[in-house]
């Protein structure tokens, strides 16, 4: 928002912020769905493996999710992002972990059938489905490829803690172009592979297709609902932080019961104490039980996902930056660089609309067919 307000001026700050806590918000309403649908398909799998594979193993994942909330309420109570630098780099090892378990279940997969379940006729898939289901699946299928560039208003965090020399642009590009470059590659091998061993049949929620080894698999889903359980925390506290600064500057008043810092010291131990305000307390609990009712209230894995890629796809990744760099670097309008950049923000545009409509028709489907607060695997 700093940048966008140097470089574009005050009227573009409140867009941006909107568009960058919306999205924020957005990420923690679908990290709470993914950790109740991690959750519940360890167990479900524990059930195939106790009962065989034609067991009825129905589970619901709306307990998880309230169990996850409460989770993030204590977790929530953290001070603010220093003092859970731990939990980041815990995000990135389990995010690693399971991801790579993920490929490798497909790759096994893939060499047992001897054959590739999926087809490069894309449109010849999924039998027995309408072709206006099919249309509104690939949409909603770019708003989950777009949700991976969210990256992008993070880039900016990050080369300000950089030191220099090299100078911190320069540096960042390289670091940029490897990173993505690395993840690109990875993610496409998990996408073909996952095709190639499930098909049209492959589940949004990818470790949910896979039930042996069932140690294997589990070590994946806790790495997920571990990665989900700590990363929420980095997304909730930016949002806290905003917030909080927003009342504070409300209720200044000295002594305001809202705002005033009680201690509580650990009886087993002096030398531990916890320090809070009623404001932190109140609207960090209230916040977080928002996020879950919302959760529970629309469980839909890749919409939700797709809905938030596709929201925040165009305006975050690709018209603020884009406008940004044409200001610093004095880009004319009429110039040949200008029109190339408008080509592509037109082309991004698109495909965020798309993805949102295909993403809006899936969530409407999926409603029609819903029990409120239940989640069926």
């Amino acid at each position: 928002m700093d940048a966008v307000r140097a470089l574009l001026g005050p009227k573009h700050v409140l867009i941006s912020g909107i568009m960058q806590y919306s999205m924020l918000w957005g990420i923690m309403i679908g990290f709470t769905i993914t950790a109740a649908i991690s959750t519940a398909t360890m167990k479900r799998s524990t059930c195939f493996h106790e009962k065989g594979p034609s067991a009825k193993c129905g589970v619901s994942g709306i307990s998880y999710m309230l169990a996850f909330g409460a989770l993030e309420i204590l977790l929530s109570q953290f001070p603010n992002l220093e003092k859970v630098t731990f939990l980041s780099v815990i995000a990135t090892l389990t995010s690693l972990a399971y991801a790579l378990i993920a490929l490798c279940l497909s790759i096994a997969k893939f060499s047992i059938q001897h054959e590739a379940k999926g087809t490069i006729m894309v449109a010849m898939a999924g039998e027995g489905l309408a072709t206006s289901t099919k249309i509104w699946r690939v949409f909603q299928a770019l708003g989950n490829i777009a949700f991976s560039y969210t990256y992008s208003m993070l880039l900016l965090e990050i080369q300000d803690t950089l030191k220099s020399p090299p100078a911190e642009n320069k540096a960042m590009k390289r670091v940029t172009l490897y990173a993505i470059g690395g993840i690109a590659l990875f993610y496409t091998s998990l996408g073909c592979m996952g095709y190639a061993a499930f098909g049209a049949d492959a589940p949004g929620n990818y470790l949910t297709g896979f039930y042996k080894p069932l140690w294997l698999v589990d070590i994946a889903n806790l790495a997920v609902i571990i990665h989900l359980i700590v990363g929420y925390q980095v997304f909730a506290q930016t949002i806290f932080a905003i917030n909080e600064k927003s009342l504070a500057t409300r209720w200044q008043a000295p002594g305001s019961f809202f705002n005033k810092i009680y201690t509580v010291r650990f009886q087993c131990n002096q030398n531990y104490s916890f320090q809070f305000t009623p404001s932190r307390i109140l609207l960090r609990t209230g916040f977080v039980v928002l996020t879950t009712l919302v959760a529970m209230l629309f469980p839909f894995f890749n919409a939700i996902l797709g809905l938030l890629g596709s929201i925040s796809f165009w305006p975050l990744t690709v018209y603020f930056p884009l406008n940004m760099y044409m200001v610093q670097a004095k880009i004319k309008r009429g110039n040949s660089k200008w029109i190339m950049f408008q080509v592509l923000s037109l082309l991004c545009l698109v495909v965020s609309l798309v993805s949102a409509v295909g993403s809006v028709a899936d969530i409407l489907e999926h409603l029609k067919h819903a029990q409120l607060f239940h989640i069926d695997l």
